[in-house]
């Protein structure tokens, strides 16, 4: 569309400001984008957008951002750069790469990324393949979305992840349900668009169950809110199980001919009665009652859970016995239920997928930390790339040991993203050589010894599919990339040039990799350049398909799992009290009389990113601890002050400003995570330590500290704390 008036031009296409995916307007004046809308054409967002996507042309354009290839001329951390040219960056790292690679062996050079999808995913674990390099880490791997989606695939099979907010193997159709189950989940602030879907159920007349600690803005639409003690979600989940079993509001027929275990988990569940569980959860029996009875007998139901439940010690059985509830039932892949992906030749999914993750022999796969560990969840057998266990890793890289890293390639912030902060930045400053890629400095890039800038989703082409359900887009290039700004695709293909790789997709080109993700549909990328979405339509209980078999071992879905059988852990869900709480460490709890969460994602900010940006800083300027107000009285601290933190798992203490809310138990305080200071250039260490509460979490290494026995997730969600008012500097 052309304005001839304004010589303002308007472009179709995706935004990548974080998970949502949402289609949107981008209005372009004289080469430069100046205004960015949600598209009321695009089938997932309808026009709306949030905050970030809204405030994109500040991210764009920030001053601060690294808009040419840079090295390092100071010392480590001190934040003094010189712009060099790509030639210098690229050769320079594959210098460096070359040389590793022929004294250490392809096991000294890693990969680290996360912290979101930008189109490095695919390219970046292909060029490490064809390095023979299995380094690979997804720094938050132990507890982001990797929790739902094995506990998911083990219970109904690989490929089907229909309990999480991601939309690419399934998930819940809360626009027709008539009850939305919401489990450490709040989608009004981490994933707008399904935050809309629930708003569309409710207005149909869908009752709304929300489990959380922490009374939310979502919280606060509910028809119940359980407000569970933090780290006790499976015995929650085992209660209600028990009751729906025990009350005979399970879905006998669909159990009886989908479900493999039945009677083990109904002999489980019976350890769970409801006055038990309430003790232990601190829920009281009516309302866990209530729960149980609207899940069960208001249908179509769906259910999700989030990152609320992967972070601590008991994550894995107690995803898995949520998961559950949907096969107990009967809500699954029906219209309003949680419904499983149609299979089908899609960009972006397998087989291209499974390709990468199997590419090198299982043998080399083991040599990545914590695979040995955790194969399950880890490595070669992972359900849903796994490659190795961040902890592990990092302490693999501060220790040189059993493998050396000579060369660390990263495309994401892990100082900011992993617990016990200041040891992954000691560790990162360990490695020889350390190339960053990055739209800012951010703690970890401030450790790098080359910058290279990144294209945003603006400034390249790339294939949308990952969190689309049943449709798939690309983001076309809207502008030229700002400065010398480059794609990450082409980046890694410069650099499989100069060393003589081979990769294992057609890649000699940003245009041949797009093209060759959408090959199965028939498209070319330019075909669908400009294009809203391709879609297909929704089709419901495929599992009654002639021939049909859960890709499981036993072709049902496992409530007894063979899988967990396999690999030594319990087949079915249990219950695990926290290593640190009021009744496993009473003596603890009296020097630290706080349980501490932390973690929850808030609108304006993508996990570390977004700090500098002022509209969204504006929204939140400052770190945020929540407290009762009653435990603030006895503590002497009002709303407003700056408040010490401290935990029993690392020594050290972190700086927060107090909330003062009834949105919280006494007993409970929660604590914004990622925080860091952009601002302060001048002591960039302290900027990224001062108020980061991953500075006192610990992350389950050394080997013996309690982590979640399958995922290897330390106690970040549950751990205990306390709190101090800080004195005026």
């Amino acid at each position: 569309m052309e304005n001839q008036n304004t010589e303002t031009k308007t472009v179709k296409s995706i935004c990548n400001a974080c998970h949502c995916t949402c289609g949107v307007l981008v209005h372009v004046k004289n080469g430069r984008v100046v205004k960015i809308e949600g598209d009321p054409q695009h089938p997932k967002n309808e026009g709306a957008i949030c905050v970030k996507g809204l405030a994109y042309t500040q991210l764009l354009y920030h001053p601060d951002r690294i808009k040419y290839p840079m090295k390092r001329v100071g010392e480590r951390g001190e934040g003094k750069w010189q712009r060099i040219s790509w030639d210098e960056a690229l050769d320079t790292i594959t210098a460096k790469i070359k040389q590793a690679k022929e004294e250490y062996g392809p096991e000294s050079i890693a990969l680290s990324w996360c912290d979101g999808f930008r189109g490095n995913e695919l390219p970046g674990w292909s060029f490490m393949n064809a390095l023979d390099s299995p380094m690979i880490c997804g720094t938050d791997a132990h507890y982001c979305f990797r929790p739902n989606g094995n506990a998911d695939m083990t219970t109904y099979g690989l490929g089907n992840f229909i309990h999480s907010e991601l939309d690419s193997g399934g998930g819940p159709d809360f626009a027709h349900s008539k009850c939305i189950f919401a489990w450490g989940a709040n989608p009004f602030e981490v994933h707008m668009t399904l935050g809309e879907a629930i708003v569309k159920g409710m207005r149909n007349g869908a009752k709304l169950i929300v489990v959380d600690p922490r009374f939310t803005n979502f919280a606060a639409k509910a028809d119940l809110w359980l407000q569970v003690r933090p780290a006790t979600d499976a015995a929650l989940a085992l209660g209600i199980i028990n009751y729906i079993i025990e009350e005979g509001l399970y879905d006998k027929e669909f159990v009886d001919k989908y479900c493999f275990g039945f009677d083990r988990l109904k002999e489980r569940a019976r350890e769970y009665p409801l006055k038990k569980v309430s003790e232990i959860t601190w829920v009281a029996e009516e309302d866990i009652r209530q729960a149980a009875t609207m899940y069960a007998t208001l249908k179509p139901a769906a259910i999700t859970c989030r990152m609320g439940l992967n972070m601590h010690t008991n994550t894995m059985q107690a995803v898995r016995a949520i998961g559950m509830l949907t096969a107990l039932t009967g809500n699954l892949d029906v219209k309003g239920g949680n419904l499983i992906q149609k299979r089908v030749d899609l960009p972006y999914v397998s087989p291209i997928f499974m390709e990468i993750l199997t590419r090198l022999p299982k043998k080399e796969m083991e040599k990545a930390p914590g695979v040995k560990e955790r194969p399950m969840f880890y490595g070669f057998d992972a359900l849903i790339f796994g490659h190795s266990h961040p902890p592990s890793f990092f302490d693999m890289v501060l220790k040189r040991k059993p493998y050396e890293i000579r060369v660390f390639l990263c495309c994401n912030d892990p100082v900011m993203g992993l617990q016990d902060s200041k040891k992954i930045r000691e560790a990162i400053k360990n490695v020889d050589f350390v190339v960053v890629t990055d739209f800012f400095i951010s703690p970890t890039a401030n450790v790098a010894d080359i910058l290279l800038p990144a294209a945003t989703w603006l400034e390249k082409d790339h294939v949308q599919n990952l969190f689309y359900f049943n449709y798939y887009g690309a983001t076309g290039k809207v502008i030229e990339p700002v400065g010398e700004c480059r794609s990450e695709v082409e980046i890694y293909i410069e650099l499989a040039k100069r060393l003589g790789l081979k990769l294992p997709f057609p890649m000699t080109s940003e245009k041949e990799f797009n093209d060759y993700q959408l090959s199965p549909s028939g498209m070319t990328f330019d075909a669908l350049r400009g294009k809203n979405v391709i879609s297909w339509p929704i089709e419901y209980k495929k599992y009654e398909e002639e021939g049909y078999k859960f890709p499981t071992d036993t072709g049902k879905i496992e409530l007894y799992s063979k899988r967990f059988e396999k690999y030594g852990y319990d087949p079915l869900p249990y219950y695990e009290e926290p290593p640190e709480s009021p009744y496993s460490t009473p003596e603890l709890f009296e020097q630290y009389p706080l349980i501490l969460i932390s973690g929850a994602r808030c609108q304006p900010f993508y996990h570390s990113a977004n700090r500098q940006i002022p509209w969204l800083r504006e929204l939140m300027p400052d770190p945020i601890t929540e407290i009762h107000p009653d435990t603030a009285e006895k503590l002497g601290i009002h709303d407003g002050d700056w408040v010490w933190i401290e935990t029993s798992q690392k020594e050290g203490r972190v700086k927060q400003k107090a909330e003062v809310t009834l949105g919280i138990h006494p007993k409970v305080v929660h604590a914004r995570s990622h925080w860091w200071f952009p601002e302060r250039k001048d002591d960039p260490e302290r900027g990224c330590t001062e108020s980061n509460i991953n500075v006192i979490h610990g992350d389950g290494e050394p080997a013996g500290q309690p982590t979640d026995p399958i995922s290897g997730c330390s106690l970040i969600r549950g751990c205990l704390c306390k709190v101090y008012k800080a004195e005026e500097d």
